[in-house]
């Protein structure tokens, strides 16, 4: 039996790390990649110890190019049957009149663009063989307008609709495409969050909920389900009265979290 092919990016932590935990088996090539090669290493020293083969590489998502040459290679020595497109970060929110302009170009180029550059260069190889699936992490943030986080909550929700509409065509090549949306989970990105994060799981239930939609190749996979209600309903409202609601979690959110991964 051959082993199963799964790239991860965004490996270095959160999510990420423990998608590589829980995928870490004698029969799976885990090719995880992340900034930090320190905590990368870990990842990849953790995942090996539980019998999983392991290929781990620093790489920016946001550079397009090197991307494409980097899996283009990997795929050709070893072709890929699951991505998770993971790599993500999350801008904190403080006291300011708007998001500045790097920080929103930042995170449209990790969250939308990074997810693009995993995808794009694997999507030829996946049709000549006629099957693969992928993840996208896109957020119940991208539901809608979250006040005080315009970057964040916009790219997730390009992700996320950008995600849902590919999969209506490659799915005709035998390709299966999830979108992830997942509400607050305890990672290094929310240690920081001095605000209320209803519904909070941890970190191990989160991932097997994701791995669990993804293997039976849902459209999307949106959790906590009271939380997902709850963000569905007030994007779903006449924007007068959301953007009301909105407009008080304000004051609620603006106690200092901070760009991180």
């Amino acid at each position: 039996m051959s082993k199963q092919t799964i790239l991860i990016t965004g490996a270095s932590s959160g999510i990420g790390a423990e998608l590589a935990r829980q995928h870490a088996n004698k029969d799976a090539h885990l090719i995880i990649t992340g900034r930090s090669a320190e905590r990368l290493a870990k990842v990849a020293d953790a995942a090996a110890a539980l019998g999983a083969q392991v290929t781990a590489k620093t790489i920016d998502v946001a550079d397009r190019m090197a991307m494409a040459t980097w899996l283009a290679e990997i795929d050709k020595e070893n072709p890929i049957d699951l991505v998770y497109a993971n790599a993500g970060i999350a801008d904190g929110v403080r006291r300011r009149a708007y998001e500045p302009e790097e920080v929103s170009r930042a995170l449209f180029d990790i969250n939308l663009y990074g997810v693009m550059n995993t995808i794009y260069p694997l999507l030829p190889c996946m049709q000549s063989r006629g099957r693969g699936q992928i993840a996208i992490i896109s957020s119940l943030a991208g539901y809608g307008a979250v006040a005080s986080t315009p970057g964040y909550s916009g790219s997730k929700a390009a992700v996320r609709i950008w995600g849902e509409s590919m999969r209506f065509g490659v799915e005709r090549l035998g390709i299966g495409m999830t979108v992830v949306c997942p509400g607050f989970i305890k990672t290094p990105m929310t240690n920081g969050n001095r605000f209320p994060m209803p519904f909070l799981l941890n970190l191990h239930q989160a991932v097997r909920v994701i791995r669990k939609g993804v293997a039976a190749n849902r459209r999307r996979v949106a959790f906590p389900w009271p939380l997902a209600c709850l963000t569905w309903f007030l994007h779903a409202l006449h924007p007068a009265w959301s953007e009301s609601l909105l407009r008080r979690t304000l004051p609620k959110m603006s106690e200092g979290t901070r760009l991180t991964d």
